[in-house]
């Protein structure tokens, strides 16, 4: 005798079965009529040549009516609207010219505004590049280096710098040794620092109890 449980279980199967639309005899498979592009909404799969629902199918017609490109246009690198012909469309190359419509006519600008070209290109020995007394050529050229800016620069600071080449500063130049004044440091003749540090040194060893004479007891 059947459990309640089974009993239940037998009744709510037969209702699922019911409502479900594939059985033993129409069950659902790759050759159903569900599953088969019909031109319903329901079935998708290849159909004498058809495929996807009528709604796919009709979206497919659509955009294939909006492109430009089909079997007996087919874009590559030969269509005219890969190449440059003179339209917005294509950009390869064709003959001389590359790019659009607008991508040549920016070129053209650009060119015109640029002062250098295949006559004139910008090297090494371009005016542009060396220094001949102008902002642009900064490069070396008899001697002078760097822009007008530069070179009256270096002139203002070499002006205002102590040392040249008649006057070097090293450890025997005046102001590296120390000779009484505040530049030199260097040990001259026993002495050793600026003025300030020899007076500074002079005072604190005035201070000092602790002398060559009195040294510090060593316990």
């Amino acid at each position: 005798m059947a459990t309640q449980l089974e009993t239940l279980a037998t009744q709510f199967r037969k209702e699922h079965i019911a409502r479900n639309g594939y059985t033993m005899n129409g069950e659902y498979s790759s050759n159903n009529r569900n599953a088969l592009s019909d031109g319903d909404e329901k079935g998708k799969g290849e159909n004498d040549g058809k495929i996807g629902s009528s709604v796919d199918i009709q979206n497919r017609i659509d955009n294939l009516t909006r492109n430009r490109y089909n079997t007996n246009n087919g874009y590559s690198y030969a269509n005219r609207d890969a190449i440059s012909d003179g339209d917005e469309r294509g950009k390869g190359e064709n003959g001389n010219s590359i790019g659009s419509s607008v991508d040549i006519k920016l070129r053209k600008e650009h060119i015109a505004r640029n002062q250098y070209n295949q006559n004139t290109g910008y090297g090494v020995t371009n005016r542009n590049a060396i220094s001949d007394g102008d902002e642009k050529g900064k490069g070396e050229n008899d001697g002078k280096i760097g822009s007008s800016i530069d070179i009256q620069n270096r002139i203002d600071n070499i002006g205002r710098n102590r040392y040249n080449l008649n006057n070097g500063y090293s450890y025997a130049n005046r102001d590296a040794i120390s000779d009484g004044d505040e530049r030199g440091k260097g040990e001259n003749n026993g002495q050793v620092g600026s003025l300030t540090d020899i007076k500074t040194r002079t005072d604190v060893v005035a201070r000092n109890k602790y002398n060559t004479q009195k040294g510090y007891p060593d316990f």
